[in-house]
């Protein structure tokens, strides 16, 4: 190879080899800064690509465990505050069986009663001001809402809660018919919702003697037999009353009979002012056969009375002006109460039984609900006891959902922490420098460097034998 001035390839030659020594030594000293292997499109473009999917995905994730945890403080502020509602209900229907004894007089039943409008008033308070973040949950707004617990699109879960103000709470559609007496049911003579109830069976009513078929009980007893295809269920009311005409004077003995349900009343040896009390201690000593009760009304009238709505057969036996004398003063029948979950369509020909016209739209809105709770009398306490059950069963339900989704949401957060956890580990094997593979390449890079300028310097100062050529 000839000696030439103009051109130093050994130069050039080593220019080439420090220049991109130099490069790697920037590129590793980026990464070891960095900790990332890609710190630019141009380090990796399908891997910028790949992780950047990943980063999506990712942070997607790690929102969306947020958001689930948002989720179930939510939920659990809503349960806490229907867990007290709940304890608040299980005082009014302790206070309802209570207040459903006769041994409380009208001024227990008045206080009994004071107490569960507080109890009413505290419930709507906590339906009206139980809020997360300025929404309320409780007042029937919160009705339809998602929380978003995935990184892609309708990744949701659907959130309701119900209304829990005591203005809804046990909403029952309520509707109260006094059957024509002693007619039983026939078929085709009331429909519910447009379905035909059957007719009434002796086999219905287990404790009336006589006219079972048309009682308040087997008419209750043929409603329910279709309420899984109505939604319409029924219930006796404890309203068959009897009058009996006090007995004016004389003495009744063994040899004139009182028969209540097929059951003769005995020891009516009684006579003179005491006859009218003897008469209804007779009569409630049988009370176990009989379910009939006897008590004196503020007119002297003997009043009877069947606590469940059972029929009341009535027979004097015997001759003389004591018999004559006795007889029905008047008589209530049964009734029958219906009540829906939503509302319901009543129809047919016994109009009598229904209590109100053909065809009649029963809505839930016309019902009664736990606000409406008044147990000063006897019937009220009973009404409150289904009103109670009814929204137990609502808010228990309400609950278990709320418990339900609180369980999912802790299933979604493990799910999606181990998703973000695989996924940051497959990023970070595209992403992350190597930091022993880098330093490795960090040493080499530096000793090439240093060679590469050594070695330049030899090149450029070999033009220097061309001069010792000029001057020999």
């Amino acid at each position: 190879m000839g000696l030439i001035v103009n051109t130093n390839i050994a130069s050039l030659n080593a220019q080439r080899n420090l220049l991109h020594s130099s490069s790697k030594l920037q590129k590793s000293f980026q990464r070891l800064s960095s900790g990332l292997r890609i710190n630019s499109a141009g380090d990796d473009a399908a891997g910028l690509s790949i992780s950047e999917r990943f980063t999506s995905q990712i942070r997607g994730l790690n929102q969306s465990v947020r958001n689930s945890n948002d989720a179930i403080s939510l939920t659990q502020v809503a349960e806490g505050a229907l867990q007290e509602t709940t304890n608040i209900l299980q005082r009014i229907r302790e206070l309802a069986v209570q207040a459903g004894s006769d041994v409380n007089t009208d001024a227990d039943r008045e206080a009994l009663n004071d107490e569960v409008q507080q109890l009413q008033g505290e419930l709507q308070r906590i339906g009206e001001t139980t809020t997360f973040n300025g929404q309320k949950l409780l007042d029937g707004s919160y009705t339809d809402k998602f929380f978003h617990v995935g990184m892609n699109f309708r990744e949701t879960v659907r959130v309701r809660v119900r209304d829990a103000r005591s203005e809804t709470l046990g909403r029952w559609a309520v509707q109260t018919g006094t059957p024509v007496t002693s007619n039983a049911l026939t078929a085709g003579s009331l429909a519910l919702n447009g379905i035909s109830v059957r007719s009434t069976r002796v086999q219905d009513d287990t404790v009336s003697t006589s006219f079972a078929t048309g009682s308040a009980i087997a008419k209750a007893a043929a409603i329910n037999d279709s309420t899984a295809f109505t939604g319409v269920s029924a219930y006796a009311n404890a309203a068959v009353r009897a009058g009996v005409n006090a007995i004016a004077g004389g003495t009744l003995d063994q040899n004139n009979n009182v028969v209540i349900n097929g059951r003769t009343v005995t020891g009516l040896v009684v006579a003179g002012d005491d006859a009218n009390d003897g008469l209804i201690r007779a009569i409630n000593a049988e009370f176990d056969f009989t379910g009939v009760v006897a008590s004196r009304d503020s007119n002297g009238t003997i009043k009877l009375e069947a606590t469940d709505g059972r029929n009341i057969e009535l027979t004097f036996n015997g001759t003389g002006s004591v018999i004559s004398g006795l007889g029905v003063a008047g008589v209530t029948s049964g009734t029958v109460t219906l009540h829906s979950e939503t509302q319901y369509q009543a129809s047919g020909t016994d109009e009598d039984f229904i209590g109100f016209s053909d065809n009649a739209l029963i809505g839930v809105a016309n019902g009664q609900s736990v606000s409406s709770i008044n147990i000063e009398e006897r019937d009220g306490a009973n009404l409150a006891l289904l009103i109670t059950d009814r929204a137990l069963k609502q808010v228990t339900k309400d609950r278990a959902e709320l418990g339900a989704i609180q369980n999912r949401l802790d299933s979604t957060i493990a799910n999606l922490t181990t998703v973000s956890e695989n996924a940051s580990q497959a990023r970070s094997r595209i992403l992350d420098a190597d930091f022993a593979l880098e330093s490795a390449g960090l040493a080499k890079n530096q000793i090439l460097q240093q060679a590469g300028t050594s070695i330049l310097a030899q090149a450029n100062s070999s033009s220097q034998n061309v001069l010792a050529l000029l001057q020999g």
